[in-house]
């Protein structure tokens, strides 16, 4: 093995890492999101932006309205949760590279001007920033279950504003009894890497 991890890490983050559709009632605290948010934001992206918000769904009445917006096999799971996050992509990200792109300000102006590359642009870069996050998650000793399964024009108007376009909903927490559906099959090298 080449590979400099160490084996058990490997596993925590990827080979024994599972998508949990079940949670224990253990909290997750504001320390342990910002402690895996601390560490993933050095995650690259293009141009260094930052587009990915977070917005942690603690409330009981917030829970109830985001529930309403999910899928029908994701709702139990939402609803039950210790801690649920909405994953979404700031197309005014633009504004914060000055900040961090200190050595070339002037990309704000020069490449994202237009709201459509903006978008584009925010979708990716948010999206990479999505898997670290999970990532993050399994580094903290927690399971994620993110979801696609949802209304995003309903989770936009009910949480976001127009300049945030929804990427994903995130359950997180210690997972519970029966958590795991049985481990898909994946690609294999051959099927996936070319040489030229």
């Amino acid at each position: 093995m080449s590979l400099v991890l160490d084996p058990a890490a490997q596993d925590l983050l990827f080979r024994e890492a599972r998508t949990a559709n079940t949670f224990s009632d253990e909290p997750v605290t504001d320390e342990q999101i910002q402690a895996i948010y601390d560490l993933v934001k050095f995650g690259p992206t293009a141009f260094n932006q930052t587009p990915l918000r977070i917005t942690l769904v603690r409330s009981a009445e917030a829970r109830e309205r985001l529930v309403k917006h999910m899928a029908e096999g994701n709702q139990p799971k939402t609803a039950t949760a210790p801690l649920v996050a909405i994953l979404s992509a700031d197309n005014e990200f633009h504004d914060e590279l000055p900040q961090l792109l200190p050595h070339f300000p002037q990309a704000k102006d020069v490449f994202f001007a237009e709201r459509p590359v903006r978008e584009q642009s925010a979708l990716l870069n948010a999206a990479l920033q999505a898997a670290y996050f999970i990532v993050g998650i399994r580094a903290a000793g927690l399971a994620a279950g993110p979801m696609t399964g949802l209304d995003f024009g309903g989770v936009q108007k009910e949480f976001l504003d127009a300049d945030h376009t929804p990427l994903m909903v995130v359950n997180i927490g210690k997972p519970g009894e029966d958590a795991w559906f049985p481990r898909s099959p994946r690609l294999a090298y051959d099927d996936v890497v070319t040489t030229v």
